[in-house]
């Protein structure tokens, strides 16, 4: 069969392919063609990696069966954004997402590409049953820290949902002040949908408002590092100074403040 096509023909021919029979492969790895022989081995290299992909989603329904075993009927994963940078809120989400739910490509939002992110987000605002939203300003997180600040973003964003929850998911912590049951899971953006859900909806969320930002404070670049302290970043704190929207309460940015003090003590 293969022997009367091209080598761009039997290219053709897989990528045409839904399965190609294990026959099949054994004449395409036989043929005295090693470009032929190539396109055989890419194929089998992309089928494992398919393979791998497909077994990785799966497994990440566990914790969300199991809830659903236990009786648990609406479950949200819930997950933050925004815990490390010098400026800007954190933001949390909250995510219920049906069983049906299309997880082709979902997981940890920093594992994936800008595109991917937005791709994704615009699927699960689309399907999910639900989608709250937390965000807690920088003057919050200088008043009580950031962890009680992110666990502020949690409940706002499981009070915005608009259906009840039976039990939570959430990445890394239990959220304090809440009755719902819940599961903290260490590294839950990569092991339940439903949190990673929630990691790209609330990365993306708060990209969105430092990319705001960024147009009324121009001088920082936000819209870049999205208030994480690059060099880029510090060099413009001290060029600059702080604006209204850098936590004082970060080391980097009260070290920059209380040098900007002690010059303006000197001069």
């Amino acid at each position: 069969m293969f022997k009367t096509m091209t080598i761009q023909q039997v290219k053709k021919w897989l990528s045409e392919q839904k399965e190609v029979s294990p026959e099949m492969l054994e004449l395409l790895m036989a043929d005295s063609r090693i470009g032929v022989r190539k396109l055989a081995q890419s194929y089998l290299r992309e089928q494992e990696r398919l393979q791998k992909e497909r077994a990785r989603l799966e497994a990440m329904w566990e914790y969300e069966r199991a809830g659903w075993t236990q009786g648990y009927q609406v479950i949200a994963g819930v997950d933050e954004a925004g815990r490390g940078p010098l400026a800007g809120p954190v933001v949390a989400a909250a995510i219920v997402l049906p069983s049906d739910f299309d997880v082709t490509g979902l997981n940890d939002s920093k594992q994936l590409t800008r595109e991917e992110r937005n791709e994704l987000r615009n699927r699960i605002e689309r399907q999910a049953m639900a989608v709250g939203v937390g965000i807690v300003d920088v003057e919050y997180i200088d008043q009580y820290n950031i962890l009680q600040a992110t666990y502020e973003a949690m409940r706002r964003a499981i009070q915005k949902l608009s259906c009840q929850v039976d039990y939570l998911l959430v990445d890394a912590v239990k959220i304090p002040g809440i009755s719902i049951p819940q599961q903290g899971i260490i590294k839950g953006d990569q092991l339940s949908h439903s949190i990673a859900a929630a990691s790209i909806i609330a990365k993306t969320t708060r990209d969105e408002w430092m990319i705001q930002a960024a147009e009324k404070y121009p001088h920082y670049g936000f819209d870049k590092h999205m208030g994480y302290g690059t060099p880029e970043h510090l060099a413009a704190l001290v060029k600059w100074g702080v604006s209204p929207i850098h936590r004082r309460s970060f080391a980097p940015v009260k070290e920059i403040m209380e040098q900007s003090r002690h010059a303006d003590q000197v001069g």
